[in-house]
């Protein structure tokens, strides 16, 4: 079962909950939103990694193979 990111989340509540951001500001929403996702992508891998060695035994090759798994669609 794919893993929701805090930014996902994020996302999805503004997306519920927001009607009054004028449809102009969206396309800088979008960017900004696909900035925080790369960032948060980054510090899961690089969380994995770092904290790799402690795990045994080791369900994934490294912290691209684990995001991937847990957090793609």
């Amino acid at each position: 079962m794919k893993k929701q990111t805090a930014v996902e989340w994020l996302v999805k509540e503004l997306n519920q909950k927001i009607d009054f951001i004028p449809m102009d500001k969206w396309d800088i929403i979008r960017d900004i939103v696909q900035q925080a996702l790369a960032m948060e992508k980054e510090q899961i891998v690089d969380a994995f990694d770092s904290g790799v060695e402690e795990w045994t035994p080791i369900e994934y090759s490294d912290g691209q193979h684990y995001y991937n798994h847990n957090f793609e669609s």
